[in-house]
């Protein structure tokens, strides 16, 4: 089992730009235990009757997609038996509505478990952002909620940085560095349960014969258990199984990309590098490795050291001018 996560004071680091230099810059995943304590949704939480009249106060009576699994299971939302099929259906309804089911009914024997999850608290919760912000976190980030029964996500990877703070019941992370890519025997890129990719060997048995490489990664997963006002930062990329221990649960976490030079997004970049490198014949591919980490990666530092700064051109910082320049070159590539 890999080391402990650091536990920091979310009040070491009195605004975002603090919290991005000296936690984020790292990469690491990092604990605030009680960064959220002193949301007034924390102490609703503690009530499944204050926690519903205060959510049904602020709902804007938009529809939402809630997530149904049977009884049999126990709350773990997968894929199903068939390629095509998931061991869950998904149900339409309003959000109200949803409220009520899942409080209603968590904790039932033998009821199916219940989950609606990433929701802008902006549009489904209008006026509850109030009161539950973090100086970590930009001013301008809308945070999203989910709230279910005890039930666990199948592990994943998120495309952008991540806090997030668990308002009720307790949650258990379990994590997975970035290069675990290739032992974790991800599913679909195309066909997922909730948007990205899922391990399918997370969880399995010690020794399952389909899973042979998981076994060099097991050992580096990361478990860790927050309460009610923890939270956690994970950095994008980073691998995460999340578990809802209590018969109700509910999370508020806030998405933002730490680190954006513009609009762009680097998985784009990675599927145009499918298209354009993922066939040809291996001698061509290990060459174009060698120039993405010379010019992307640069693990023996920038491309053009050797010259002075006023001579990078192209290859100077991106901010004011160079991002828009290669951003103009790319499209009229693409344009052929």
């Amino acid at each position: 089992m890999s080391a402990p996560l650091a536990s920091l004071d979310a009040a070491d680091f009195p605004d975002a730009e603090s919290f991005r230099q000296q936690v984020m810059a790292a990469g690491r995943p990092v604990v605030l235990r009680g960064a959220a304590a002193h949301w007034p949704l924390v102490a609703a939480g503690r009530s499944a009757a204050t926690l519903s009249a205060c959510l049904r106060s602020h709902d804007a009576g938009r529809a939402a997609e809630m997530f149904v699994g049977p009884p049999a299971i126990a709350g773990r939302y997968h894929y199903g038996e068939g390629a095509d099929g998931f061991n869950f259906t998904r149900e339409t309804l309003p959000y109200r509505a949803a409220i009520d089911r899942i409080l209603a009914t968590a904790g039932a024997d033998g009821q199916p478990t219940l989950y609606v999850g990433s929701l802008s608290i902006d549009q489904y919760l209008p006026g509850l952002v109030a009161d539950h912000g973090l100086a970590v976190v930009p001013a301008g980030v809308s945070p999203r909620i989910w709230l279910g029964h005890a039930t666990a996500v199948a592990c994943h990877y998120d495309l952008f940085d991540n806090v997030a703070c668990v308002v009720a019941g307790r949650r258990r992370f379990t994590l997975y560095p970035p290069a675990a890519i290739g032992d974790l025997y991800v599913g679909p890129i195309d066909h997922t349960l909730a948007g990205q990719p899922i391990s399918l060997a997370d969880g399995s048995a010690p020794g399952d014969p389909r899973y042979p490489r998981f076994e060099r990664v097991r050992d580096q997963a990361i478990t860790v258990e927050l309460a009610a006002g923890d939270a956690l930062y994970l950095p994008k990329l980073w691998w995460h199984r999340v578990e809802a221990l209590d018969p109700y649960n509910l999370l508020v976490n806030f998405w933002w990309d730490g680190f954006a030079s513009g609009s762009d997004q680097p998985q784009a970049a990675m599927l145009l590098a499918m298209i354009a490198l993922s066939e040809r014949p291996a001698p061509e591919r290990e060459s174009w490795r060698a120039w993405f980490d010379h010019y992307v990666f640069r693990p023996d530092g920038h491309p053009l050291a050797h010259l002075p700064a006023e001579r990078h051109g192209l290859l100077g910082p991106l901010k004011p001018v160079n991002y828009g320049r290669i951003r103009a070159l790319v499209m009229r590539l693409l344009r052929g």
